[in-house]
């Protein structure tokens, strides 16, 4: 049997979604066509893949096994297409993923020197999709902020760099020269808590089940305007601080908080010479800039 991989987003959307008439509005297809297709996929597999009942739509066992396989199947069916029409142009390319605050500039130089007939291209990632940019093919190699799931993936350490804590200027603690992660265990973190699992484990509002509902923020400018403005704290790598100074957010080293660590990352099945060329490039210069 082969899987059709339509069907196969079909699925993804509405197990995401968790309702089919969302799932029918984010694929731009009318719901009625979209349940024939999870129909048919079902009888594709002999198996139900969604349980409809009164509560709701809920994944089968089945169909966690299926979403499980059938996201990075997705991904690398969306990389198989991009790379063809990369290798197809009459000039290679390499795109390179990068964080904020991670300057490139010396490693694409070395790299363009080893390569001055590759189009070297540049896609600014977040902490949300720096992995995907490589397994769905926007990447070819990133430069990562960890930690990463490292599934699919090969992963080179480049260096490590200091963490620092950012307040609203007017906050309690903004005139000190440093802070210890227990005198922050009573703020808000406007972060997923396993980014920061010093302060995750002193945190106050994790106790009881009292942290209110913290949306996903994609950009770091996001997250500072919303330290101004005394919804939060927020925990950055001291580059990208550095990166976004502010007269309204102040940055200040953590007594007890551990450094971030940066690498290189790209899909383990990639063998392009251009990929290892770049991880020997950016070794031998950003390799340095942490000591």
């Amino acid at each position: 049997m082969d899987l059709d991989l339509r069907k196969l987003r079909y699925f993804v959307a509405v197990a995401e979604e968790m309702h089919f008439g969302r799932a029918a509005e984010r694929l731009h297809i009318a719901q009625p066509v979209l349940s024939r297709q999870i129909r048919s996929l079902e009888e594709d597999l002999g198996a139900a893949v969604f349980d409809r009942d009164r509560r709701g739509t809920l994944l089968t066992p089945a169909g966690e096994q299926l979403l499980e396989d059938a996201v990075p199947l997705l991904a690398s069916a969306q990389a198989l297409t991009r790379r063809v029409t990369a290798a197809a142009r009459a000039a290679p390319t390499l795109t390179i993923g990068f964080m904020p605050g991670i300057t490139l500039t010396p490693a694409t130089l070395a790299f363009a020197e080893r390569h001055p007939g590759v189009e070297v291209r540049l896609l600014r990632t977040t902490w949300n999709d720096q992995v995907t940019v490589l397994l769905d093919g926007r990447a070819d190699v990133g430069v990562v902020r960890l930690p990463i799931d490292p599934r699919g993936l090969r992963v080179r350490p480049l260096f490590r760099e200091p963490r620092v804590v950012m307040l609203p200027a007017g906050h309690r603690l903004a005139s000190r020269e440093s802070v210890t992660v227990g005198e922050l265990a009573a703020e808000h973190l406007l972060q997923d808590p396993d980014a920061v699992p010093e302060w995750r484990d002193v945190a106050l509002e994790l106790r009881g089940r009292q942290r209110p509902e913290v949306r996903v923020i994609h950009q770091v400018e996001e997250k500072l305007e919303l330290v101004a403005s005394g919804a939060g704290i927020c925990v950055l790598p001291l580059s990208t601080a550095a990166f976004y100074t502010r007269p309204d957010v102040i940055p200040l080293p953590v007594e007890g908080l551990g450094p971030n660590e940066v690498a290189l990352a790209w899909a383990a099945s990639r063998r392009s010479p251009l990929v290892h060329d770049f991880a020997e490039a950016a070794a031998e210069t950003l390799g340095r800039e942490g000591g």
